[in-house]
């Protein structure tokens, strides 16, 4: 059965993040995606411009009335901006309680421009980031998440992973994605930890500036893949894979003249006549 994805984030207009990237990824990787808006930017690959914030109240109606018709098998919450937002979507979930929450907790855009009130912060770590059956931190998120320096080292990563954990609930299998791409050197080695196993995902760098959108892109990802995948190792193990020929590919693509987007459909679309 193919599964139905939903991304609760907010909208980049130039498609390489938020819920454009979002549902590329899920219909890349054989999911139907549905998405809810929590925010509306001005936005391009050089920087964020404006941000609009959408009512909470019409962020609870878009995903009560998605769910009350369509099966959602995994969800994943990006920006969501605000902390009147961050409470209507934790509130939803706890009402429909999805089998699969992947939250990836969008703070700072590529261009650095912040996306998340300072004062929301709280409110996700102490009424959503429970609920989630993964987080997906960067290493400056994982800082702010632990009120500590950014994580700069592989052992401080392991570290962070296990602090990190105790902020999901204790019940059921809920992992932390600890993303590396922050790391000094080339290697970009990722985290995975469930409060019993520590799984290490070696990478190594690729160069390009065409990173807009990586961290929309691996979390959904895995809401496409843990519907299907036997484990969330596996899960997780594809989802890397995937971004990583994503980012490799994305020298096909001519967008903007900033952090460009990954090519999302690399395995659907030929690459470009190099002669």
């Amino acid at each position: 059965m193919i599964p139905n994805t939903l991304t609760i984030a907010g909208v980049d207009p130039s498609g390489g993040a938020g819920v454009l990237a979002d549902i590329k990824a899920m219909s890349a990787l054989g999911a139907y995606g549905t998405a809810v808006i929590a925010a509306l930017t001005a936005q391009n690959t050089l920087g964020v411009t404006e941000i609009s914030p959408v009512p909470a109240e019409f962020v609870t109606q878009q995903i009560n009335t998605l769910f009350d018709d369509v099966r959602i098998d995994a969800v994943k919450i990006g920006m969501l901006g605000q902390q009147a937002v961050i409470r209507a979507v934790a509130d939803a979930m706890a009402r429909w309680r999805p089998a699969h929450l992947v939250l990836d907790p969008v703070m700072v855009a590529k261009s650095g421009d912040h996306l998340l009130e300072r004062a929301a912060v709280n409110e996700l770590r102490e009424s959503l980031i429970p609920q989630a059956t993964m987080i997906t931190p960067n290493l400056p998120e994982a800082g702010v998440l632990l009120g500590t320096s950014p994580v700069d080292s592989l052992k401080d990563m392991r570290r962070a992973a296990e602090k990190l954990r105790r902020l999901l609930a204790d019940d059921g299998d809920r992992w932390v994605f600890l993303k590396g791409g922050h790391l000094p050197g080339n290697d970009t080695v990722d985290v995975l930890h469930n409060g019993d196993k520590l799984i290490e995902l070696p990478g190594r760098r690729i160069e390009t500036r065409n990173t807009h959108g990586t961290g929309c892109t691996l979390s959904a990802a895995l809401a496409a893949l843990l519907p299907r995948c036997a484990s969330v190792p596996e899960a997780a193990a594809q989802a890397k894979d995937y971004l990583v020929k994503a980012i490799a590919r994305s020298g096909d693509l001519s967008v903007g003249s900033g952090h460009g987007p990954v090519q999302h459909f690399h395995a659907w679309w030929p690459q470009p006549d190099q002669t």
